[in-house]
């Protein structure tokens, strides 16, 4: 058997399957499943400094390949999960990344002071927020805007820092070196394409919020081919992500560049898709010989 231990900016992961923020809650409803020990870690939903309701529905609805969400980050608010959600996490014996959301600086960095102080792993810093200080254009849609986050945050930030980029920009590559720059430990790539979809019925948007981030199978060239520009680019690690359903594309992605891997959508299809997924990637490390993750890693041979 191979050795599927990962380590990503110093915080080890038992092997590379992550469960992906929003999809994957605070992994009580998992825990009925299998033993939350199975995943290399889970990035928690999203969570903000105040509690918020989300957007009001429609918010989800299926796509061909995929899915179209705008659940606007309904959250309990860091308090409640610090004191009633990361405990019952802490005892579940897997990595546990709180990923965290803003619209402001200073949002962003007193969360960030929050949760050093507790036995988080990882923060995963989700930049696809509007910056209300800047007219309402996301942080991560510019080099400017990550670098200027990421550096505010990592000024309060104490635990490894993780940032998650979001594909709606031009050079990903540039982005990915803006937020490497400025102090991120590792990368995570890529967050949901912005899409959208018209009832033909109605004449209105199937999703109240007009737009919302589409992810799933549709998504998995894009991720595969921005991972493997960011890849080419940064010395930190990369956390892929972005349609992976199957040991195959966790194969794939790993090839592209990255250290580790989330996954997301698949779990509302298939909630045993992990479990799947690793057993594959056993197979495939021991039928071509190879011992651990990292000798995978960024292999693509490109013409």
């Amino acid at each position: 058997m191979a050795d599927l231990k990962v380590t990503v900016a110093g915080v080890e992961f038992q092997n590379p399957l992550i469960a992906a923020s929003g999809t994957f809650g605070f992994g009580r409803e998992f825990a009925e499943f299998y033993p939350l020990r199975t995943l290399g870690g889970i990035s928690c939903k999203g969570i903000t400094l105040k509690e918020r309701p989300g957007n009001p529905p429609p918010r989800i609805a299926e796509t061909p390949g995929g899915m179209l969400n705008a659940v606007g980050l309904q959250n309990p608010g860091v308090d409640h999960f610090i004191e009633n959600d990361l405990p019952w996490l802490k005892e579940q014996g897997t990595a546990v990344i709180a990923n965290i959301a803003g619209n402001t600086p200073e949002e962003y960095c007193e969360m960030a002071e929050k949760l050093s102080d507790t036995a988080v792993d990882m923060i995963e810093m989700n930049i696809s927020c509007p910056n209300v200080k800047q007219g309402g254009v996301q942080f991560g849609t510019s080099c400017a805007g990550v670098e200027g986050i990421t550096k505010a945050v990592r000024k309060h930030c104490k635990k490894p820092l993780m940032v998650k980029l979001s594909p709606n920009v031009s050079d990903i590559s540039e982005i990915a070196t803006a937020a490497e720059s400025a102090g991120a430990d590792a990368i995570s790539m890529i967050n949901t394409l912005t899409g959208m979809r018209i009832d033909i019925q109605t004449g209105r948007p199937i999703i109240r919020n007009n737009t919302g981030g589409l992810s799933g199978p549709a998504l998995f060239p894009v991720a595969v081919r921005m991972v493997n520009q960011a890849y080419r680019r940064v010395k930190i690690p990369i956390v892929g992500m972005g349609g992976i359903s199957k040991w195959q594309d966790a194969v794939e992605m790993l090839l592209a560049g990255a250290s580790a891997l989330q996954i997301g959508t698949v779990l509302f299809s298939d909630p045993y898709s992990p479990v799947k997924i690793l057993d594959g990637l056993n197979d495939y490390f021991d039928r071509n010989r190879i011992s651990r993750v990292s000798d995978l890693t960024g292999q693509v041979q490109l013409w």
